[in-house]
């Protein structure tokens, strides 16, 4: 079993490799490090860190050394956060004591998550029915995103040759997902934010329209919603039983329901994509959700295009625990990379015992990996707890 931890290249800056890496596997019981290698904006509280309490990363960098000759001439051109370019390449010498450590290296990293580069990129960020544009999110459908994505999976793994790569989001986003100050004063429903994510940009009416599939109606229909939504004087239930109902919800529908169908192409296509340019040597699974599909997500059709799929148990009793690896397990098969990933947070993890009974689920199950999140993030005794649920210390 692979057992991981996300980490952050500042907190391994502020902390040394030495002190990370002797807590990462004698404290919690650990044998990788998941490293960000690419990465959103953010303001982060640092317990860890002896220089600071209080960060605020560099939006939409990568945290590696790119090859120039991979990147020449493409529009869409990555950036290499400030305290890479000061403190020195992370990523490198992680990969370097790989041999005599023996730690495991995953390369955390997010895809099309880019507030910086939609700025820059207008034309390649998603839109909703209106035209409006979600500048942190790009489109998996444009091909010039799609580039950025192939190339920065490409460059990192044929360059450093990690164990593992770890993709966040090459996928549709949801509407509300924390942007800076975001302000909402209607009280959107799960549904609404679902339509308001749904993108009709030209890359997707395009990519649609040559699978057969015309957005138009779709569209049309999701204009019409939105707007009947905003002008309720309170929020009231369009579907009361959604997302539990998932995609037959729009069956009464079958013109929207064909683009919801249709809309997990280009994601599967483009993580496709990703697996055959990334070096073979390194293993690449998908981060996903319980309800990735919101997001253009078909977790059987991933893991026929990568090797697998990390499903994040966040805020999850021990029992849906079990549903999710169970659901997932049979969607991936028997083959395939099936881990889970658990958040360290308070009050989620209240205790060692909270902790310990929700990871058991996942001991039982048989799966292939398990990570925490974060490393620099929570208090370092929540380290024991992780050691302690694995059953690699005593109490």
């Amino acid at each position: 079993m692979q057992l991981s931890m996300w980490t952050y290249p500042w907190d391994i800056q502020d902390i040394g490799y030495d002190t990370v890496e002797r807590e990462l596997r004698e404290r919690a019981g650990l044998d990788t490090v998941s490293v960000a290698t690419s990465y959103h904006a953010g303001r982060f509280l640092q317990p860890r860190s002896p220089r600071r309490k209080a960060y605020f990363p560099e939006d939409g960098t990568i945290y590696f050394e790119p090859t120039a000759a991979r990147w020449e001439g493409l529009p869409i051109q990555p950036k290499v956060a400030d305290v890479i370019r000061e403190g020195g390449d992370v990523l490198g010498e992680f990969v370097r004591r790989r041999e005599t450590t023996g730690m495991r290296v995953s390369c955390w990293t997010v895809c099309l998550h880019n507030t910086r580069l939609g700025m820059l990129h207008p034309d390649a960020v998603t839109r909703n029915a209106f035209g409006d544009p979600n500048y942190y999110n790009l489109c998996p459908s444009n091909a010039d995103a799609r580039t950025y994505v192939r190339t920065l999976v490409e460059d990192v793994t044929h360059t450093y040759r990690p164990d593992r790569i770890e993709l966040e989001s090459p996928c549709f986003m949801g509407f509300a997902h924390e942007y800076h100050h975001e302000k909402d004063g209607v009280g959107l429903t799960p549904e609404d934010d679902f339509l308001l994510s749904l993108c009709f940009c030209a890359s997707c009416v395009g990519r649609a329209k040559a699978a057969g599939v015309d957005a138009e109606p779709a569209r049309r229909l999701v204009r019409q919603w939105i707007a009947e939504s905003c002008e309720r004087p309170v929020p009231a239930r369009r579907f009361p039983d959604f997302p539990a109902r998932g995609l037959d919800t729009f069956a009464p529908w079958p013109e929207l329901h064909a683009f919801l169908l249709w809309r997990f192409e280009p994601v599967t296509s483009l993580v496709a994509e990703i697996r055959e340019v990334a070096d073979p040597s390194t293993q690449v699974v998908m981060i996903d959700l319980k309800d990735g599909w919101l997001g253009g997500c078909d977790l059987a059709a991933l893991g026929k295009a990568c090797d697998g799929a990390i499903l994040c148990a966040y805020d999850m009793h021990a029992e849906a625990v079990r549903d999710l690896l169970a659901a997932g397990r049979a969607a991936l098969g028997p083959e395939k990379f099936l881990g889970t990933g658990y958040r360290l947070f308070y009050p989620e993890m209240s205790s060692p015992e909270v902790l310990a009974s929700k990871v058991q689920p996942a001991l039982e199950a048989g799966i292939d990996g398990i990570n925490f999140y974060n490393y620099g993030l929570v208090p370092a005794a929540r380290l024991d707890w992780v050691g302690q649920a694995l059953g690699k210390q005593g109490g």
